[in-house]
Order: C-alpha cells, then sequence, then structure tokens
C-alpha cells in the first residue's frame, strides 16, 4: 500500500515512461530516465501488458484548463453571461454552456460553479479505460473467447484431447522447453474482422483486434480470461518484439533448380498448385514436414515417424538415417502427401536448403511435382511457410519430442489451421479457398485426375 508520503506520479510522468518504452528500452532504464523507482516501472508494464494503457500525446487547448475553470467560476459568481465568458476566456459559448451544465456542483440543491468541483468532474469523466465492450456485450464475449479458446477436432468431429499444460501463472507463456496447450485460436485481428462477414447487419456484433489485445493483456479490463494469452500462437503475456531465426544453406542445390529458375506464374500467387515446404523440428531428431499452396494458404502436415531401428542400434556413419526425415523417407512421405492432390494443384514446391530433400529429382518422378530450393539466408522467400510454422509452434513447441503425436493428430491440427480466416484471403478460410480451387478443376472440360 502507498503511503501518504509519497503519492502516485502524475499521468505526465507515466505518459513520458511509454514514451521511452516506445524506443525500445528495458522498463527498468525508463523508470530511471523519468525519475521513478524500477520496481514503480516494472510494475505499470506488467500490469499493463506491455501496452500504453494511456495517449501519448500531450493534452491539446481543445480542454478547458484548471486556471480557465477558476476565470469562469470568478465571471458566473459576478453574474456574467455565457457569451460574456466566452468572450473573456476566448472560448466558442457552446463550450462555455456545455462546461456549467455538466460539471457544476449540485449537491446544495441547485447547480453551482466552482472550478475545483468542475476539474474533478471532467477528470473524472476522461478517465480511461471506460467499461469495456466486452464486458457489456455478453454474445460478442463469448464469440471471442470460443475462437480463442476452442478446441482442435479431427475430420470426424472427435476432440484432440493434446498435451496437459503447466497452470496459468500471469507471465510469459511462449516456452522453448515444454508443452503448450492446444485450441483453435484464431488471432484477435482473424477474429474482428470474421464477425463483418458471420454478422454482416449486427453492428452490436464488431469489435477491433487491438480491444481483444487490451482485454487480454491489461489487468483490469475484466472482459476476458487473462490465461486465455496461453491460447495466443506467440502465448505471450506481455507485448514483446518477435524474434527471428535464419536457416543455414547447403550445398548440394544445382543450378538448374534454384529460385531463380523457378516459373514466373509460382510467384504470382494468381495460379494454384504451387507449394512451400519445409520442417519443425523437435527434441530426439523428430520432425514434422509442412507444405502450404501458396495462392489458398491451405497447409498439409506430413507425417515422419522414426523407422525400424532407431535407438535400437548405434549410429552407423554415412548409413541409412532412421529419424524420419532422411532423403528416402521424405521422398516417401512427401509423394504419399501430394499424390491425394489433382495434378494440377501439384506444379512446383520450394523448399529451403535443407539435405532432406537431397533426392528432388527422385520426388519429380514420382509426383511430377517440381522442386526448387530459396537462397541461402532467405526465409523471406518462403513467406507462406514461414509464417504458417510460426504458427503451427503454439501446437508443435521448440524442444519438444513430435515423434509422439500420430498421422490423425497432425490430420486435426492442420484441419484448424485451416480453418482460421486470413486477411490475405478477404479474411475467407484457406479450406474455402482450397474447396472453390477442387470445385473449379471439376468444371466440364477440366481434368482432374491425379
Amino acid at each position: 500500500m502507498r503511503s501518504p508520503g509519497r503519492p502516485e506520479p502524475s499521468r505526465a510522468v507515466q505518459r513520458q515512461f511509454w514514451r521511452v518504452i516506445a524506443t525500445g528500452v528495458t522498463s527498468v532504464d525508463a523508470s530511471l530516465e523519468v525519475g521513478v523507482s524500477w520496481p514503480v516501472g516494472c510494475r505499470w508494464f506488467r500490469h499493463a501488458g506491455g501496452m500504453a494503457p494511456i495517449s501519448l500525446a500531450e493534452p491539446t487547448g481543445r480542454y478547458l484548463s484548471f486556471a480557465e475553470r477558476e476565470e469562469i467560476a470568478i465571471l458566473r459568481a459576478t453574474g456574467a453571461g455565457v457569451r460574456t465568458i466566452a468572450r473573456a476566456v476566448q472560448r466558442d459559448p457552446s463550450t462555455i454552456s456545455r462546461e456549467l451544465r455538466r460539471n457544476a456542483a449540485t449537491r446544495g440543491g441547485r447547480p453551482e460553479y466552482r472550478a475545483t468541483v468542475a476539474q474533478w468532474k471532467a477528470q473524472q469523466a476522461a478517465k480511461r479505460p471506460k467499461v469495456a465492450k466486452l464486458v457489456t456485450n455478453v454474445r460478442l464475449r463469448h464469440f471471442v473467447q470460443e475462437r480463442l479458446d476452442g478446441t482442435v477436432r479431427r475430420a470426424d468431429g472427435t476432440a484432440v484431447t493434446g498435451p496437459v499444460t503447466a497452470e496459468f501463472k500471469g507471465r510469459t507463456m511462449k516456452p522453448h522447453r515444454a508443452d503448450r496447450r492446444w485450441a483453435t485460436a484464431w488471432s484477435p485481428q482473424q477474429i474482428s474482422n470474421r464477425l463483418r462477414l458471420d454478422f454482416p447487419d449486427d453492428e452490436s456484433m464488431r469489435i477491433s483486434h487491438e480491444a481483444i489485445y487490451q482485454a487480454l493483456f491489461i489487468e483490469g479490463r475484466g472482459a476476458l480470461k487473462r490465461e486465455l494469452v496461453a491460447c495466443l500462437r506467440t502465448g505471450r503475456a506481455l507485448r514483446e518484439p518477435r524474434a527471428r531465426t535464419r536457416n543455414k544453406p547447403h550445398g548440394h542445390v544445382t543450378d538448374e533448380v534454384v529460385l531463380s529458375q523457378r516459373p514466373a506464374e509460382a510467384a504470382d500467387r494468381a495460379v494454384p498448385g504451387h507449394w512451400e515446404g519445409d520442417l519443425i523440428i523437435g527434441t530426439g531428431r523428430s520432425a514434422i514436414g509442412t507444405l502450404v499452396e501458396r495462392s489458398s494458404r491451405t497447409t498439409l502436415l506430413v507425417h515422419l515417424p522414426r523407422l525400424k531401428g532407431w535407438g535400437e542400434q548405434p549410429v552407423v556413419k554415412n548409413g541409412p538415417s532412421l529419424a524420419g526425415y532422411g532423403a528416402l523417407a521424405m521422398n516417401a512421405a512427401l509423394a504419399s502427401s501430394m499424390a491425394r492432390l489433382p495434378v494440377q494443384l501439384r506444379q512446383t514446391l520450394t523448399w529451403d536448403r535443407g539435405k532432406e530433400l537431397s533426392g528432388h529429382a527422385q520426388l519429380t518422378l514420382d509426383t511430377g511435382t517440381k522442386v526448387f530450393f530459396a537462397d541461402p539466408h532467405s526465409p523471406w522467400q518462403r513467406p507462406s511457410n514461414e509464417n504458417t510454422n510460426g504458427l503451427l509452434r503454439q501446437y508443435f513447441p521448440k524442444g519438444t519430442d513430435l515423434s509422439r503425436w500420430t498421422a490423425e493428430d497432425l490430420e486435426a491440427v492442420a484441419l484448424a489451421i485451416n480453418d482460421r480466416p486470413r486477411k490475405t484471403l478477404g479474411w475467407k478460410t484457406p479450406a474455402e479457398v482450397f474447396s472453390e480451387q477442387l470445385r473449379s478443376l471439376q468444371q466440364p472440360g477440366v481434368a482432374s485426375t491425379g
């Protein structure tokens, strides 16, 4: 509890604190710069979820100051009229009339304008945040919570329990060495924009993605359970810069399969059938293959079980890879996954330079899919796949054994990913766009055999 001799720092100090935070420094350094103790600054940052809870703009002359209110009170006491007061303080008469009506003291039974009471009333009315929309609109709150905290289900509708996770403790929930809770977990931006499609005529079912983030991050909003931050893709309880990783190149790529040789139509997402791929790596040399179609953003997860003899016999140098994603096993798994697609929807595959696809020539013969490799240290050349792998880390965190999940589990996660609306698709889901592509192939005169 704060002692009477140590008043709460002013809003101007807090405003300056958040301005310094916006430059990228830590809360400790920001606290020292504005002259408050670092525990106070850390508490501000933590309670606000890393988001500035007040406007960073300086108060403008739009609002009456305390000095102006004192002058209004003096003139009003002398019997001056509204227009006389307005000319004296150089304000619009409607501003003075509204001030006298809204902020006058009424305890004595009749309105009496006092500067101190008027200033207090104005500050109370200007306090933020007001009651959150998610608090008052129960239907909207239920819609948001269901999309944040939905259960992952298989194609037949049965639920996938996923791993048993630790209890939420109110801090950053993005673990690199622990399981995370599985949920459908639409992002706040996806939820916000999907409302316009699902409720086109109901204006009450509208909320910005920023309001959803604030309801999750800022303590005291009372709208959403704060443990729902564990269902966000990042799992962060505070806003932090996103870390980026870089892939390591390998030298098995020939000039014929570099990215510059890829057909121009693959770069133009208007034509379906061009894919991007990569691996998600776990502990014990476990992995899951990921394929993303560039046009519809449809995701396929490739099950890569360990081969017979893994962990039972010593590793042989230059011998067969038993981890499940050696060149032969990788080819077989990719061919099995892509063979289910029509020929028109498996034209090219862009991969990073990992050696797991060193047998790409045989894969092309087996599936008809031409393989191309991105440039070294260039993950942005496979943007859809990189983004999808980030989404999938919600279900398959770094530092966990990925071999424990069955092909049915992977299919359920792929269904959850493909059922998330995407901004780039006009807030349609990848599954909806992919279905449209399949229907177009089934039109008369269009071959659809694989």
